[in-house]
């Protein structure tokens, strides 16, 4: 038998998130972005040496902190560049629970141009989301007219 390159059941890409506290981590995308725990391991001392939960169609490995490992959260390195994009069937009471959870709102959920209605936030965890529903569907044409005026309307036309 041949092993796969690339296991069964496992994406090509797949987000693997540093927190400090993978726990209450792993119950706030349970709760509020409806994951499921696929798995956690618990290190010696507790913490979680290694965790995955599926969202949809996709996977997030997550693990507590290592820092002698240097593996260490956004919170301990000052913010992270990243962004997760997940849909979800309803942004807007997604998005409340997400806040009423200790989320921190970034950008307020609305209707974009390109036909989602989306907001961003921070979690507790220090890790950003784009949150999303798609609203309508836009044609190719009309998504180019409107990216022209979504540019022109942020003085950001490219001149």
């Amino acid at each position: 038998m041949t092993v796969k390159p690339i296991p069964e059941g496992y994406p090509r890409v797949t987000p693997y998130l540093c927190v400090d506290g993978a726990a209450a981590a792993i119950d706030f995308y349970v709760s509020v972005l409806g994951a499921t725990e696929r798995m956690r391991m618990p290190a010696p001392d507790g913490t979680i040496g290694h965790a995955e939960l599926e969202l949809g169609n996709a996977l997030i490995m997550l693990a507590d902190e290592f820092p002698d490992m240097n593996f260490r959260s956004p919170k301990a390195v000052g913010g992270t560049p990243v962004t997760l994009h997940v849909y979800v069937e309803d942004v807007d009471a997604v998005f409340a629970e997400a806040l009423s959870r200790g989320a921190k709102e970034l950008s307020p959920v609305k209707n974009e141009f390109y036909g989602d209605r989306t907001g961003q936030l921070e979690d507790p965890f220090g890790h950003r989301w784009n949150l999303a529903t798609h609203v309508e569907d836009v044609s190719p044409e009309e998504m180019e007219k409107r990216a022209a005026e979504a540019m022109r309307s942020t003085g950001s036309d490219g001149d």
